[in-house]
């Protein structure tokens, strides 16, 4: 299939994947020379002005990745602009199936207090504690000195008394990327408000420059001299503890590392997946199986269920403590046939069974489903799935043909083949996996049952007539089975009335059926529900194909 990619998609996939794209059906450009490049960069600097250069320099100025800035700099029209920051929110979005998206709403929260909490001559955003706040939120503990004074070193830092400039010292448990127990210390040495971060454990020591004062433990007992301090190769003026054993968070490798971290923008949650998407690369090492249907919601809103099941025995299984455990991540998105971004969404698939139940979980599989309302439209679904403990991958796209629902005609959802139909508790409805409405429906992906096994079917009808006397629809529904080679043979041939079904409407009729299939001989079969509107003179014939092993 023959695609276009836009220059700013093509500049992110460079920067993410570090491969160049090459646009199948035009013409290569001639390469710019580089000081035409710079003359084109500069150009493009004069464009990106007003509110989209205050969104880059301020508003996501802390959480951008580079990639990202590279490709935002280089986009040449409003309109790509616009669709990029749209698409940037969505793919830090935790609930991208719900209207609001949370981490959005949190980030402008943090730089307004951020504002509000540490501005001093300079707005809050900019200062050390304002984007560190912005980037990873309030810290887990805050030891705050606001006025200084008098102050007893820490063991590692040399211990002894001395008197201090305003420093906080903030402690994260865990920050994802970075890691656990994390220490981040700010310095007023001015006096002013203005807080800074500080690699030197010592630039708080309002007492460092006074010969004589504020010594350390070692250096009262004459062991080392304060001019010791100074001769530091290590970036710090920090005393030496007696016995010269310091924490590892002191050594000078370690801090490096840990401010280098801190800087960088916060990870995005299964970038690596992320990557795979954006890119056209086919990888066929895991298999797995699709299925979609649509529920309407509204007229404007339909409910597109896209299911994903593996098969356990593809999964490779890892032994740890006694269990073996198989892991899966799902990473999936949506996008206009223009390559906007509707939705995206990740899960992780985790599998636990002992070795006495390995050979049953193997011939078992794993089923994960993903509700999300689309308008009526045309979209593309593009799915990657990597098991991690086998290093294996695959890709999956195709075209999502969401359909309308119009307010008058008769018209039916996807004909679902489940293999579960359950009644969802009050405070889940319309809420989780598999489940529409009130109902827990769970398909069959392969359509395969055994005999001693119940299909369910499930289906919704809109639009029905309504009678002028009753006020009630008039028609019926009727399910009729027979082998795919002998069509002409039903091996079930059943009639009900629409009515006699549970809370049908005119609006909505909800078909739930749980059948049997003992009596049923192993084959291919298909199943036909024939839809008939006796006042609108109106039928309909959805079918679907099973197989009984």
């Amino acid at each position: 299939m023959r695609s276009r990619i836009s220059p700013w998609i093509a500049a992110l996939l460079v920067g993410l994947l570090g491969v160049p794209l090459i646009a199948q059906d035009a013409a290569e450009p001639a390469k710019l020379t580089r000081k035409q490049e710079r003359r084109r960069l500069e150009q493009l600097r004069k464009e990106l002005r007003g509110p989209f250069k205050r969104w880059l320099d301020e508003d996501v100025r802390y959480i951008i990745t580079p990639e990202e800035r590279k490709a935002f700099v280089q986009m040449a029209t409003d309109e790509e602009r616009e669709n990029f920051i749209e698409s940037f929110w969505m793919r830090r979005d935790p609930t991208p199936d719900s209207m609001e998206n949370e981490y959005k709403e949190e980030h402008y929260r943090r730089i307004a207090y951020a504002n509000d909490r540490y501005a001093s001559g300079i707005p809050g955003w900019k200062t050390d504690r304002g984007r560190i706040y912005i980037a990873y939120g309030p810290a887990d503990e805050i030891e705050s000195h606001p006025s200084g004074g008098q102050y007893q070193r820490p063991y590692d830092e040399g211990g002894g008394f001395t008197s201090t400039y305003p420093f906080e010292i903030w402690r994260y448990r865990w920050i994802e990327g970075i890691g656990s127990d994390i220490l981040l210390e700010f310095v007023d040495p001015t006096m002013t408000g203005e807080y800074r971060l500080t690699m030197d454990p010592s630039e708080k020591d309002a007492l460092l420059n006074v010969p004589g004062a504020g010594l350390t433990l070692s250096e009262q007992m004459g062991l080392t001299t304060k001019a010791d301090r100074f001769r530091r190769t290590d970036g710090t003026r920090m005393g030496t503890p007696i016995g010269g054993a310091q924490s590892i968070r002191y050594n000078q490798f370690e801090r490096l590392q840990l401010y280098a971290n801190i800087f960088k923008p916060p990870a995005v949650k299964f970038k690596d997946l992320e990557a795979i998407v954006n890119s056209t690369i086919d990888y066929n090492t895991l298999s797995y199986d699709v299925d979609v249907h649509f529920v309407r919601v509204t007229n404007s809103s339909v409910l597109t269920g896209i299911t994903v099941l593996l098969r356990n025995q593809d999964l490779l299984f890892k032994e740890e403590s006694g269990l073996h455990k198989a892991v899966a991540n799902i990473f999936g998105r949506i996008t206009t046939m223009t390559r906007r971004v509707q939705s995206t969404f990740e899960e992780t698939v985790s599998i636990q069974t002992t070795a006495e139940r390995m050979h049953q979980e193997a011939a078992r599989s794993s089923v994960y489903n993903k509700s999300v309302p689309l308008a009526p439209g045309m979209y593309r679904l593009e799915l990657v799935v990597k098991d991690l403990v086998g290093e294996t991958m695959g890709t999956y796209r195709t075209a999502l043909r969401v359909p309308e629902f119009d307010d008058e005609a008769l018209a039916t959802s996807s004909l679902i083949i489940a293999d579960k139909i359950e009644r969802v508790p009050i405070r889940s409805l319309g809420t989780g996996q598999f489940v529409i409405g009130s109902s827990k429906v769970r398909p069959r992906i392969d359509d395969s049952f055994k005999r001693e096994e119940k299909m369910g079917i499930y289906m919704q009808i809109y639009n029905l007539g309504q009678s002028e006397e009753t006020s009630r629809p008039a028609g019926n529904v009727t399910y009729q089975i027979a082998r795919l080679d002998s069509p002409d043979e039903l091996l079930l041939n059943f009639t009900e009335d629409v009515n006699s079904i549970r809370g049908a409407s005119s609006r909505q009729v909800v078909i739930e059926k749980l059948l049997p299939l003992q009596s049923l001989e192993p084959g291919e079969y298909r199943l036909s529900l024939l839809v008939q509107d006796d006042i609108k003179n109106e039928s309909l014939a959805p079918t679907a194909t099973f197989k009984v092993l």
